[in-house]
């Protein structure tokens, strides 16, 4: 009778570590977004695209060719192409909204400065953030700066506050 209220004992045992392990793992959540990697060889170019209305970095091929900021902003000014449309992603860019001339490191400070074709104050927050980050991760790409630095988006009808990217 004991050798029988032992294996009981053990197998009660072995189910209560059982739950408890169980119940100790990760739990789900949803896509995290992080900022893109600057170092190594470009294997494309990253644009800020929007997935459910919240930024997020695409990398899109350049097929090994290097492209400049400006480049890079303009192919954010053309929109997701129509994998990335398949997939979701939106813009609140105007398309067409491109670089007047290329982007410049401002006098006064560690910023840039992007001067675009179009007016920059109707822009949305989501828009202007667009830019912000994927300018300045293709100047840290370039090595022309690092990805935190703080943009200013300068348009004929204005001048928008220099802003960094807010995803860290």
């Amino acid at each position: 009778m004991t050798g029988r209220r032992a294996a009981r004992a053990s197998l009660a045992g072995a189910l209560l570590l059982t739950l408890l392990a169980t119940g100790c793992g990760v739990r789900p959540s949803d896509v995290i977004t992080g900022r893109s990697a600057t170092s190594g060889p470009a294997v494309g170019v990253g644009l800020y695209l929007l997935s459910h209305g919240r930024l997020a970095l695409v990398i899109r091929g350049t097929k090994g060719i290097t492209a400049s900021p400006e480049q890079t902003l303009g192919m954010l000014a053309a929109g997701p192409d129509e994998f990335e449309r398949s997939q979701g992603l939106a813009s609140e860019v105007p398309v067409g909204l491109v670089p007047a001339t290329p982007v410049t490191a401002t006098a006064d400070g560690p910023g840039v400065t992007v001067t675009m074709t179009g007016a920059v104050r109707p822009l949305s927050a989501v828009a202007a953030d667009q830019i912000i980050c994927t300018v300045a991760d293709a100047l840290a790409l370039a090595g022309q700066g690092d990805s935190f630095v703080p943009v200013t988006i300068a348009g004929p009808d204005g001048v928008r506050p220099p802003r960094s990217c807010p995803i860290k």
